[in-house]
């Protein structure tokens, strides 16, 4: 089976990967899907070792990482802050060393993006971003997955998010941005993507011939979107702003009639975990329109192809 090759070490964000690459992993992704379906072992990763630290606790990120690299004939082991020296008088330079002597891979989900940052930096070997506080590419490289598998191609194609302009927002602005799929955002005004991250999208929009709008209003965003997309308003961490939160983005649910302003056939998905009532209604949520369990299960073959591609 052949692998593609990265040009990078590690994966902080999906703008380490270039669409070329992105395409490869997905060509990969599909036939290891498709191998596990049809009872075909593809012990891919054979003796190699995944270290998973968890500073930020997951159902999806562990169950599919660590399933991955079983089935790829490979080991994963479980690290919470609890288990290792890593905020707790070891700097994180010194936990990517010693680890780099043990493992094949490292796969972090952490709070701020400049840990991730500086682990790389001073490991040997691959590290992967399974969620800061700034991106969260895995998902994101699952979701167009998805998108990928349903259309065979982006352009033309319209993605709308809605909600809060966090790490999934700016890890869907660059993918759809480098894979030439129109995107538009709906964020409050005090919840916008950040900046930067907005700016290099749309460096990178221009050159591939698709458009980026962000705005606060939703009705414009949703418009003829082909995909919708939301997340919950309120990320770990940031619990103590439960009650704001809530008031500032009770606009921003996504309902049927919401569902009904977009495209014919619109899609609807989420990265899980969904706060029925919250973000989303739970008749939208469970309906037929929903494609979240698919989402949910590319978490597995993304990161199966990507874990090849760092690490073989």
């Amino acid at each position: 089976m052949r692998i593609p090759a990265l040009k990078s070490k590690d994966l902080l964000s999906v703008t380490d990967l270039s669409r070329e690459e992105i395409l490869r992993t997905f060509q990969l992704a599909a036939r290891l899907k498709a191998d596990l379906k049809n009872r075909r072992p593809h012990r891919l990763l054979e003796g190699k070792t995944l270290a998973m630290i968890f500073e930020k606790t997951s159902t999806r990120t562990r169950v599919s990482f660590e399933t991955g690299m079983f089935q790829l004939g490979g080991h994963a082991l479980f690290l919470s802050s609890d288990d290792i020296q890593i905020g707790r008088g070891e700097t994180i330079a010194d936990t990517a060393r010693v680890l780099s002597r043990y493992v094949d891979g490292i796969m972090i989900r952490t709070f701020s993006h400049d840990t991730i940052t500086e682990l790389a930096g001073n490991a040997e070997v691959p590290v992967i971003n399974g969620l800061t506080d700034l991106f969260h590419p895995c998902q994101a490289l699952s979701d167009f997955f998805t998108i990928y598998e349903r259309e065979k191609g982006f352009k033309g194609k319209k993605l709308a998010y809605v909600g809060d302009g966090n790490n999934m927002a700016h890890s869907l602005l660059q993918c759809a941005a480098i894979l030439g799929m129109n995107i538009s955002l709906a964020c409050p005004k005090e919840y916008q993507p950040q900046s930067t991250v907005v700016g290099t999208a749309f460096q990178i929009s221009s050159q591939m011939g698709s458009t980026i709008e962000v705005s606060s209003d939703i009705n414009l965003a949703v418009q003829g979107a082909d995909y919708l997309y939301t997340d919950v308003w309120v990320s770990m961490g940031q619990e103590r702003e439960v009650a704001r939160r809530k008031k500032i983005f009770a606009r921003y649910k996504i309902t049927a009639d919401i569902l009904k302003k977009c495209a014919d056939g619109c899609a609807v998905m989420h990265c899980l975990p969904a706060h029925r009532g919250e973000e989303i209604d739970g008749e939208v949520l469970d309906s037929k329109r929903s494609i979240v369990l698919d989402q949910a299960e590319n978490r597995l073959h993304v990161q199966k192809a990507l874990m090849c591609a760092l690490m073989r």
